[in-house]
């Protein structure tokens, strides 16, 4: 099949605030990147000694009359919420995992929690769930699976980006961690995790290649500057002002869609410079309360030039600045991330990500 032109999905006006929504909704996934395990699993880690319950994952296909999208309701549960538990004591659900049943890409994202008779929860009864996908590696940092998908108590909603898509091949295993917790007053005997996962099943005979868009979308693929690089994403956070930084080089040609920034309290934003053009990316300033707690950040979409062109080997540095005012030092206080998503020029060089089962 011929290769679709990119101008013809990065040109429409109304793609700007999808990408936005899309990013915004990444950079919570970054909420669940503190872990005991950073060299692997980078999400929040069990301790192998804890409680856990019996959870159990379920996936229902409802694919569209035309087949040619569809959706996956994947469930986890049943779980015992008690009431004034915190996520500290509350057993958790161990890791459980999905293998992906088709050729194609997961195309949007859609949490809810709902008790065993369909009834809706609380949103705030989640601490955060995150999917990886055990098959490929994160391409900037390989020692990590790829991230895909996460969100915390705000179930925030993943929106179908028109033209772009995760691309999964069948048979991958998709790793789902979660976390819960219930800060009310009520108790919760069965509670149920549900993600709505669009997807749209590749096109004609050939099962796409990791990073092609022969069969219909462009393949995406998550960005991670981290200024922890490829380690554990939380650090200790100093009284007063805390500067950190990382460098990142990357090895494939391509675009970037648009960055997203994420910090904890007291942090005062995240910069992203090109070190060949000495040139800002990003500088990601963030909105606190008077206290200097966090209450968003925002996005840059680049769009308006055809997306940010990155050359091969080109070399990133990804700052974050803290002020610290709460008169201590506080110990794994601080993350510090920028967020996107990358199209490569040639996605046949993102194959090499693919892990060896």
């Amino acid at each position: 099949m011929r290769r679709k032109q990119r101008s013809a999905v990065l040109e429409p006006e109304w793609a700007a605030a999808r990408i936005a929504v899309f990013l915004g909704a990444m950079v919570c996934l970054a909420t669940a990147l503190k872990t005991a395990d950073a060299q692997e699993h980078a999400g929040h880690a069990h301790h192998p000694m804890a409680p856990q319950q019996g959870a159990k994952i379920e996936v229902q296909d409802n694919a569209a009359q035309d087949k040619r999208s569809g959706t996956f309701v994947v469930r986890l549960g049943p779980l015992h919420l008690p009431a004034k538990t915190d996520h500290g004591a509350m057993p958790q659900a161990p890791d459980l995992f999905w293998s992906v049943p088709l050729d194609g890409w997961l195309v949007s994202y859609a949490p809810r929690l709902v008790d065993d008779r369909g009834q809706a929860l609380p949103n705030h009864l989640l601490h955060h769930v995150g999917f990886w996908n055990e098959s490929r590696s994160d391409f900037l940092c390989p020692n990590k699976e790829e991230h895909i998908f996460g969100a915390g108590g705000e179930m925030n909603q993943w929106p179908e980006l028109p033209g772009y898509g995760y691309e999964v091949k069948r048979g991958e295993r998709i790793r789902i961690g979660t976390m819960f917790h219930n800060p009310t007053e009520t108790g919760y005997p069965a509670a149920w995790l549900e993600i709505r996962v669009g997807y749209k099943p590749a096109v004609g005979d050939a099962a796409p290649t990791a990073g092609s868009t022969s069969a219909a979308l462009h393949s995406v693929f998550p960005v991670w500057l981290d200024v922890q690089q490829c380690g554990d994403s939380s650090y200790d956070l100093n009284e007063g002002p805390n500067l950190r930084s990382a460098e990142f080089v990357f090895k494939q040609t391509g675009i970037l869609l648009g960055l997203g920034g994420h910090l904890h309290d007291y942090g005062r934003m995240v910069e992203v410079m090109s070190e060949k053009r000495d040139l800002m990316v990003a500088r990601l300033e963030a909105q606190l309360d008077p206290a200097g707690h966090i209450l968003g950040m925002p996005t840059v979409i680049f769009l308006a030039q055809g997306g940010y062109k990155i050359a091969s080997g080109e070399r990133f540095r990804v700052t974050a600045m803290y002020q610290n005012t709460s008169g201590h030092a506080l110990p794994d206080g601080a993350m510090g991330i920028a967020v996107g998503y990358f199209l490569p020029d040639d996605g046949s060089a993102m194959a090499a990500f693919a892990r060896k089962k």
